[in-house]
């Protein structure tokens, strides 16, 4: 899905549309005999969305496909629900999702029979789930009546029982689960440094940007239990150390705020990296010459384009001549 507007729905699509953080979700929170089950290595994003265009403003769906371990093809299902209370009729929505799928597959050429799907269910409200997770609770069927009631029960995985020591993995994953846990929960400034302490190690990675402006962007955007300056300060505070580049984005922060801070910290790391990387290839006072024309250039894009360029140029004066086109 594209165009979400809910800020849980597009940091929960940011986590799980990388294959190898769903992939570690699923085997660490799955039941264990579910997934021995699966073909480990086999996680393929599916883009097919089952969710009624009125409800995309509540819900984010992603679908999985996997193999199963005898070579067959299996689908797990994850349907992201953001409320901070229990929705009674999610088993209901999960059923129509699940039929789509099979029509779907079908209409694709498949013949019967019909791939099993795993219904997933992550949850992050402010008290812990309190819904059946069995399909046939929600059918009052007499006796004599139950044969005829749709039998399946999704996989809950309630981030609010879940503590904080049993939430681990790759830093990506386990600082997103622990964003979503207590995005809502009073305590959320005080914990700010505990969820942000891990981020040194994204900063040397750009993959590693990119996910840490989606954290920050929804910690500013998805909950009224911080502020713009606790935000700020936390940031400060944690980055600190460690990778060079990272105390020129603290300091953006601190300087010029939270909104701007963040872009202009992104754009100073890039300038300060190419420019690095040219006085080592070229010299310093390349490096020097650089610095004067990476400061012209407030385009992320281009900017990385120039990371590209640079191991191509042959001297100091060709890459000055491509920088200086901008």
């Amino acid at each position: 899905m594209s165009g979400l507007s809910n800020p849980h729905d597009r940091f929960f699509k940011e986590i799980f549309s990388r294959p190898e953080l769903a992939e570690e979700f699923l085997r660490r929170y799955l039941p264990h005999d579910v997934w021995e089950l699966m073909a480990p290595g086999s996680l393929e994003i599916r883009k097919d969305s089952f969710v009624d265009k009125a409800l995309k403003e509540h819900h984010s769906d992603m679908l999985y496909e996997l193999r199963l371990r005898d070579s067959r093809t299996g689908y797990a299902y994850l349907l992201f629900e953001h409320k901070s209370y229990a929705e009674p009729l999610v088993g209901l929505d999960l059923l129509r999702y699940m039929a789509r799928i099979w029509e779907q597959w079908l209409k694709a050429g498949n013949k019967p029979p019909l791939p099993p799907i795993v219904p997933v269910l992550v949850y992050h409200g402010r008290k812990s789930w309190s819904v059946a997770t069995d399909f046939a609770a929600l059918v009052a069927a007499p006796p004599g009546l139950e044969a005829f009631v749709p039998r399946f029960r999704y996989n809950l995985i309630d981030l609010s029982v879940i503590p904080d020591d049993r939430i681990q993995g790759q830093v990506m994953l386990r600082t997103g689960l622990l964003a979503l846990k207590y995005i809502f929960d009073d305590t959320l400034r005080a914990r700010l440094p505990d969820i942000l302490g891990l981020l040194g190690e994204l900063a040397k990675k750009r993959t590693g940007l990119e996910y840490l402006e989606a954290l920050l962007r929804y910690l500013s955007q998805g909950t009224d239990r911080i502020d713009e300056a606790d935000l700020s300060q936390a940031m400060a505070q944690v980055l600190t150390g460690g990778d060079e580049l990272m105390p020129t984005i603290a300091e953006t922060w601190v300087e010029r705020g939270l909104q701007q801070g963040l872009q202009q910290g992104w754009l100073a790391a890039e300038r300060q990296l190419l420019q690095r990387l040219a006085g080592r290839r070229f010299g310093d006072e390349v490096a020097r010459q650089s610095e004067l024309l990476l400061a012209k250039i407030s385009d992320s894009e281009v900017l990385e384009g120039l990371g590209e360029r640079l191991l191509d140029c042959g001297d100091g004066e060709e890459w000055l001549r491509e920088i200086g086109k901008y």
